[in-house]
């Protein structure tokens, strides 16, 4: 049987993903403390294989996988080509520019070079660039906030829930970038080639996240 294949994102999405596709009837058969990267569902219907949130779209537009989840924000900063039917209404974040608390008020100078740390460059790219700013954009894929204590860059954009973690670091929200979800991606010819099934998903996946 030519099962369908689902991308789930590691991390602080995977446990609201696998409640969700559990509540349809697809629920991965993980084992406590597992380490395997690839599942069945309990019916067999599916597997479900771990990535990395930035290589979930890409395992769906390569036809790696069917359908997958991601956050809105991974799907603006890496542009893949792939459908994006639901939004998934968990996981909302918001995508923040951020500083140090003694500029909440400073509006940015509009003739510097703003050095900025993110684990999102292009979005930060496009971000600057509608504001007629300046940004030398520094990748980096974790502790954002650690940047602009150890001099690495003046600003960071980055995803914050609470803002907690900005405030432990000194720093602050200079400006709101964007609102972000989790998201229900699928690869373009799964879409056409098992339409039925997919769609019946996408259908009962709508039931459970409308409110």
């Amino acid at each position: 049987m030519n099962r369908l294949t689902i991308a789930v994102p590691k991390g602080r999405l995977q446990g609201p993903t696998l409640d969700l596709f559990a509540r349809v009837g697809l629920r991965a058969q993980v084992a406590e403390a597992s380490r395997a990267l690839v599942v069945p569902t309990a019916d067999d219907r599916a597997r479900v294989l771990f990535a990395k949130p930035m290589d979930v779209p890409t395992f769906v537009e390569y036809g790696a996988a069917d359908i997958g989840v991601v956050g809105s924000d991974v799907l603006a900063e890496t542009e893949h080509d792939v459908l994006q039917p639901l939004d998934l209404r968990f996981g909302a974040c918001r995508l923040v520019l951020a500083g140090p608390c003694e500029n909440a008020t400073a509006p940015l100078p509009p003739h510097a070079v703003h050095r900025v740390a993110t684990k999102y460059p292009a979005t930060t790219a496009r971000y600057f660039a509608r504001r007629s700013l300046q940004a030398e954009t520094i990748r980096l894929v974790g502790s954002v906030e650690l940047a602009p204590r150890a001099g690495l860059a003046s600003l960071i954009v980055d995803l914050v829930q609470t803002g907690a973690t900005l405030r432990e670091n000194g720093l602050t929200v200079l400006d709101e970038i964007a609102e972000t979800s989790a998201r229900l991606i699928v690869n373009r010819a799964a879409q056409k080639l098992r339409f039925a099934e997919i769609d019946a998903l996408i259908r009962a996946l709508s039931e459970e996240v409308t409110p």
